[in-house]
């Protein structure tokens, strides 16, 4: 099972692994690459494609400048702005990158009405916001790629810690994509065992921490930019949860409207992904520090969104 075509917007080091692996699992027949940089995304689309025959892939790449090669794409994973380097957070990047997804968003909605739009540029769960608001999509064709990466950080800190295979580890993180994200130390297990058997509440909390900090320690050893391989591999992640509809529950960044408590606003929660995108949202119990450490992401999320508010309102 696979798509007609899916576009990856942005050719820098997500957009271009994203596309890569997306031919590689042929989740579509035809894997666009948009970006605005003259040479870069044809450069790397036939590149990409020029690998086929050594990895065994029929997915066409096809690198452009303009969105007209992706008319009728059924999903987009957004990737494109600025990337965080050294000393700057996520929200550093609001104002710029506010401004390339409007664009981009215009674009979707003009070529690809009923597309499906995963977001990974960041601040992600602000610019999910401004593309939902540009686009007049319904919440279930918007979705945030949040908590699949951060989970995944997570779990692979867990397996190095106890030396065991990370397929036996099952993690769930919540909450805005950035330090005040959530990680549920009480729904983590190893094979079904719980982690507070397996490890001191010590090294739990370190590995939480780490987790948190996970996106600035790799951009603080890169120096020059910030991560792609494990960003790629989440978002392509849910792309095929849709594609084959296989109605996964994995933590995305989704537009809470009651969920949680929270309303208006994008937030990491487990969502069920499927065909039609979000199609179910699902609300876990959470104890009385984790509910607290949600409220304080969301209101970190809530003030990110004014603070854009606020400086364009500015010019």
């Amino acid at each position: 099972m696979s798509a007609k075509k899916i576009t990856v917007v942005g050719a820098g080091h997500v957009g271009a692994t994203c596309s890569q692996l997306l031919s590689q699992k042929e989740l579509a027949k035809e894997v666009v690459l948009v970006d605005i940089a003259e040479g870069i995304p044809q450069g790397k689309g036939l590149d990409q494609w020029e690998s086929a025959p050594i990895e065994g892939f029929d997915s066409r790449v096809y690198g452009t400048n303009d969105y007209e090669a992706s008319t009728g794409s059924e999903i987009f994973i957004v990737t494109a702005g600025i990337a965080r380097k050294p000393g700057m957070s996520r929200d550093d990047l609001l104002k710029t990158n506010a401004a390339v997804i409007r664009s981009v968003t215009s674009e979707i909605v003009r070529v690809a009405p009923d597309a499906i739009i995963i977001m990974v540029t960041n601040p992600l769960d602000v610019m999910a916001q401004v593309a939902l608001e540009t686009s007049g999509f319904p919440r279930e064709r918007v979705i945030g790629m949040a908590g699949v990466l951060d989970t995944a950080r997570y779990r692979s800190f867990i397996a190095l810690e106890l030396d065991v295979s990370i397929e036996d580890i099952q993690a769930l993180v919540l909450g805005g994509h950035g330090d005040t994200m959530v990680p549920l130390a009480s729904y983590t297990s190893v094979s079904g065992i719980p982690l507070a058997q397996l490890m001191a509440q010590d090294r739990i909390d370190a590995l939480v921490e780490r987790t948190r900090k996970g996106g600035g320690e790799i951009v603080a050893h890169l120096k020059t930019g910030s991560a792609y391989y494990a960003p790629a591999a989440a978002a392509v992640q849910m792309a095929e949860a849709i594609v084959k509809d296989k109605r996964r529950i994995l933590p995305c960044a989704a537009w809470l409207q009651g969920e949680y408590g929270f309303e208006g606003l994008y937030l990491g929660v487990p969502c069920l992904l499927g065909a039609k995108g979000l199609e179910r949202i699902i609300e876990v119990e959470l104890d009385d520090s984790e509910q607290k450490a949600l409220v304080a992401s969301a209101e970190h999320v809530r003030a990110t969104v004014a603070a854009l508010k606020d400086v364009e309102a500015k010019g």
